[in-house]
């Protein structure tokens, strides 16, 4: 990773609007890994992540910073809820989960790119396995054609999805599936993998289509030419050296000093996570990883609790505190208009698939953000989940009555038609601002 600071938050400014110190602080972290990888083993070894804390309302960008920063460094990434845990000894997940789920992640990430480097030669063992299949037919309909000019017409038409719909009969490896023995902790047994050196893999006979038989077929074939102890083996690495996990809801878990109650369990929950964070080793069905190196991004609303009202061995363990601010009015006409995957868009997309064009026009745009930054005043402040509730509220006829047998339709939403569509909510939250 060779992006600086300023690039990183450049990347991140393409996605969410505004929050510059926390994409600050998030950058210099992720820098920071850079910096710490080019280091002598044994400084590397004393130098562990410094975690974030991000206090911020619901919905102003917290979980998308820490998602997309793990997807520009394409590092394994897991969000887990702090209120989803329970205090050892009680009914529930168990803090250790969440280690072993950015495990599972990126063992995944590395079969992945495993997969994509030697699909190109398992395609072409699975076409011709795919034209073998076809070929007995073939041969009965065109009896005076030499075999090899048979296989290569079909080889052609299977490459070029010209069979694609075409049944087909062929034998598909069974894959056997693993089965937990111990339940919560990630042990599992596969008994095909512990037999499978005895006896030869089960394979059942199927009619099925040439797309997907080629799509099962390349990844059987995949599966045949990765060595999968190697891959947990960098999956573990890739956890432990780049992995982020992603701490929602922590203020939810802070207790406020009583010793009884439902705050004996909060603060029994925050002891459980803390020797996570500090760093310790957690096994999982893939091997032991280390959590030393793994960088923790907690965030929560802190509406009711604050951050000191979290044990300080927890504390110490996110030096870096950041506070996200409410969205205004501003925010919400960038939000709409500026992001890669801005949220009108994401409209027009979906609704030209039923023949609908629809546009934006600024005076529109301005409209519905005035009343979603109203709608956070007057009740609960949601942040830019707001605009989905406008905006499925704005669209619910257009939506409804669309359906792609009609030619395209033009439909431009200006100030007129959201006042329009939008009179009784506007109506009630004007009412609001009167209301003590």
């Amino acid at each position: 990773m060779e992006m600086s600071p300023k690039q990183i938050v450049n990347e991140l400014d393409r996605y969410i609007i505004g929050q510059d110190e926390a994409k600050r602080a998030v950058a210099i972290a992720l820098r920071n890994r850079y910096r710490r990888s080019k280091l002598p083993e044994a400084m590397r070894q004393e130098i562990t992540p410094k975690n974030i804390i991000m206090k911020g309302p619901t919905g102003v960008g917290k979980t998308e910073i820490a998602r997309r920063l793990a997807k520009l460094v394409k590092a394994p990434f897991v969000k887990v809820e702090a209120t989803k845990f329970t205090e050892v000894g009680y009914v529930g997940r168990d803090v250790e989960s969440m280690v072993r789920d950015l495990v599972e992640v990126s063992v995944r990430l590395v079969k992945e790119e495993k997969m994509s480097e030697v699909e190109g030669k398992s395609r072409e063992i699975a076409e011709k396995k795919i034209c073998d299949a076809l070929l007995a037919a073939k041969k009965r309909e065109n009896n005076d054609t030499p075999e090899e000019i048979l296989r290569e017409s079909l080889l052609t038409d299977i490459r070029s999805g010209k069979l694609d719909e075409h049944i087909l009969e062929l034998e598909i490896a069974e894959q056997p599936k693993p089965m937990e023995i111990m339940p919560g902790v990630g042990a599992e047994i596969n008994l095909g993998s512990i037999f499978g050196d005895f006896m030869p893999k089960k394979k059942k006979k199927r009619k099925i289509r040439v797309k997907d038989a080629l799509k099962l077929l390349i990844i059987e074939e995949s599966e045949k030419q990765i060595d999968n102890d190697a891959i947990s083996s960098e999956g573990i690495l890739r956890a432990e050296e780049q992995g982020i996990i992603f701490i929602d809801e922590i203020d939810k878990i802070a207790s406020k000093g009583s010793s009884n109650g439902p705050d004996v369990s909060r603060e029994g929950v925050q002891r459980d996570i803390l020797p996570i964070v500090e760093g310790c080793t957690v096994n999982t069905k893939y091997g032991a990883i280390k959590t030393d190196f793994i960088l923790f991004i907690a965030s929560g609303a802190f509406h009711v609790a604050s951050m000191s009202d979290l044990i300080p061995e927890l504390q110490g363990r996110f030096p870096i505190r950041v506070e996200l601010n409410s969205l205004t009015y501003d925010d919400f006409v960038k939000i709409l208009i500026q992001p890669e995957n801005a949220i009108t868009k994401q409209y027009q997309a979906m609704l030209r698939v039923d023949n609908i064009n629809l546009e934006f026009s600024r005076d529109g745009i301005e409209e519905i953000s005035r009343i979603a930054a109203l709608e956070n005043e007057t009740s609960e402040d949601i942040g830019a989940r707001r605009l989905y509730t406008v905006m499925e509220s704005l669209l619910d006829d257009v939506s409804f009555n669309a359906s792609g047998d009609h030619p395209l339709i033009d439909i431009t939403i200006n100030k007129s038609y959201v006042t329009e569509h939008m009179s009784k909510q506007v109506k009630d939250l004007d009412l609001k601002k009167y209301i003590l």
